[in-house]
């Protein structure tokens, strides 16, 4: 066996095993062969002999380097992942190495990027303790971040809404019903979840289960995201919400209109949907210009 065997394994597995996008991918690949060629490693029994202080070592290296303390926080969670996952190989307990990331200072409260968001999701898929809990965590988020859902209204949809089509009628606050477009990225993941979940998905029964099937909780999902945003370095505001206030504000960013945004978001004034689009101002200068007849 070489080096090579274990990363093909390893990009396999995140590929097909845990459905991680091409980006997330080749980023962690980069990760674990950074990490076999300092170590000299080219067997699954010594990559899972690997501790603390050899990921430790690992991210002094990358750290010298320029890495900054959000991406030493994702560095160290595809390392561990890793290293769990050769323990799997070994035939040993998929446990990882016990290492605290990197402390990140506190900052204003703020949207996440399209890759945080992204990150986000996929980390709570991998940390699930099973493939359809995972996959169950991530369609909903998607569902947040890609079509501004509400984490309620998310959770109250049925099996009635299989299959997903290009728009989704959702039922918001005080009953008022709205259409949102749906993005593949969210259809293909809620698809994804409905093809692994062991209940049956009923039409009127909820769409998203818990472990036992009943109906799944908010607070399940938040304690996931929880987790995932420290490992991933992201601050205390990167919760399950701000994945709505992000939709919100990259739509407004790329030049999406107020009305609209109101409309999407189900608000009822316009007022409302005003404290979701916290933009800095070059972004707003920058989209005015090129929106603007005299820009």
């Amino acid at each position: 066996m070489s080096k090579a065997d274990l990363l093909e394994a390893w990009g396999e597995h995140l590929r097909n095993g845990r459905r991680r996008s091409p980006h997330t991918v080749r980023a962690y690949l980069a990760t674990a062969d950074r990490l076999l060629t300092e170590e000299q490693i080219g067997d699954w029994r010594r990559a899972a002999a690997l501790d603390a202080a050899a990921l430790r070592r690992q991210l002094a290296l990358r750290r010298a380097d320029g890495l900054v303390n959000t991406s030493a926080a994702r560095e160290l969670s595809a390392l561990k992942g890793f290293v769990a996952f050769a323990r799997t190989q070994a035939g040993e307990e998929s446990t990882a190495p016990r290492l605290r990331g990197p402390r990140i200072k506190k900052g204003l409260p703020r949207p996440i990027t399209p890759d945080e968001a992204v990150n986000l999701a996929e980390l709570v898929d991998h940390n699930a303790a099973e493939d359809w809990i995972g996959e169950r965590d991530r369609a909903v988020l998607l569902l947040m971040y890609g079509a501004g859902l509400r984490i309620a209204e998310a959770l109250s949809l049925t099996g009635g809404s299989l299959p997903l089509g290009e728009t989704l009628t959702v039922t918001g606050k005080g009953g008022k019903q709205r259409i949102v477009p749906l993005i593949p990225l969210v259809r293909e993941a809620v698809a994804a979840y409905a093809a692994k979940c062991p209940w049956p998905l009923l039409k009127e029964q909820p769409l998203f289960r818990g472990a036992k099937g009943g109906p799944l909780g908010q607070g399940m999902v938040q304690k996931a995201v929880a987790r995932a945003r420290i490992a991933l370095g992201l601050p205390a505001t990167a919760t399950p919400h701000a994945l709505r206030h992000s939709f919100a504000t990259h739509l407004l960013s790329a030049g999406a209109d107020l009305r609209s945004l109101q409309e999407l978001l189900g608000h009822a004034s316009l007022g409302s949907t005003q404290i979701y689009t916290r933009v800095d101002a070059a972004t707003l200068l920058d989209t005015y210009r090129r929106a603007h007849p005299r820009g």
